[in-house]
């Protein structure tokens, strides 16, 4: 199902880019994030740009209310290219993710990596970003290449800027200079059911959308074999997942986490 060369660009560099894998599932998936822009979740949450009227949406964790995304998680091909990535035998869903850029929104997302995020373990993970917009190079996710492998979890902010847990004694995400050379920053022009696979230890981001187009891209973040639960004390991740009861290094189990 997937070339090889884009399952060794994944594992190697932290991602890569997958053409036309879902095309058959952009108007369902438009369907629901539209839906889903006029009926946020409880942590659904709009970034606007006090110079622009363009809003910027993030929002997750809603499968179970919204058809179209519970329709794709669980007849698309996604588990099968997840595990294909991961080299993994099994498939667990972790949750979905939407972001939506407003047509002129002068907010950029931050450089940050997802797995400081999260409230889980696990040695094998996939995310899949997948455009319903076309997306030019310019305006498109980049990666820097490699740095799944450096080791290190950055401090997790808000798209704003301002931290998720102050003062949590981690280092904060480098700064990048796009033209400096100093790193390989992989980026592609992407059309709508494409998607971009990438490690959660992968550090992204991407620029603000300048443009008179909306930008719309449903994600799906998934688990390999030998996922666990994680929480410190005191400490707010994203997705929160208030209501799980694991004990930190319990096999993620429960119906939020379901195996595809």
């Amino acid at each position: 199902m997937l070339d090889r060369d884009a399952i060794t660009e994944f594992r190697e560099k932290g991602a890569t880019k997958l053409a036309g894998v879902f095309s058959d599932w952009v108007e369902t998936l438009r369907k629901g994030v539209d839906y889903n822009m006029e009926h946020p979740g409880p942590d659904g949450r709009f970034y606007t740009d006090d110079k622009t009227a363009g809003r910027f949406l993030t929002d997750y964790c809603n499968w179970d209310r919204i058809p179209e995304y519970r329709d794709f998680i669980f007849n698309s091909d996604a588990a099968q290219i997840g595990a294909a990535l991961m080299g993994s035998e099994t498939v667990q869903l972790f949750h979905e993710h939407v972001l939506v850029k407003e047509a002129s929104n002068g907010l950029r997302t931050p450089w940050h990596q997802d797995q400081p995020y999260y409230c889980v373990q696990c040695p094998q993970t996939v995310s899949l970003w997948i455009p319903l917009d076309p997306i030019p190079r310019e305006r498109t996710l980049e990666f820097i290449s490699g740095s799944h492998k450096w080791g290190k979890l950055f401090r997790p902010e808000r798209f704003n800027g301002t931290a998720l847990n102050e003062d949590d004694g981690m280092e904060s995400p480098p700064e990048i200079d796009p033209d400096g050379g100093e790193h390989e920053i992989l980026g592609w022009a992407v059309e709508p059911g494409d998607a971009i696979a990438f490690d959660y230890r992968t550090l992204h981001g991407a620029p603000a959308n300048h443009s008179n187009n909306l930008r719309r891209a449903f994600s799906l973040r998934l688990l390999g074999k030998g996922a666990t639960f994680m929480r410190r004390e005191g400490v707010v991740t994203s997705p929160p997942f208030r209501d799980i009861t694991l004990e930190t290094g319990a096999p993620l189990t429960g119906a939020e986490f379901p195996r595809l």
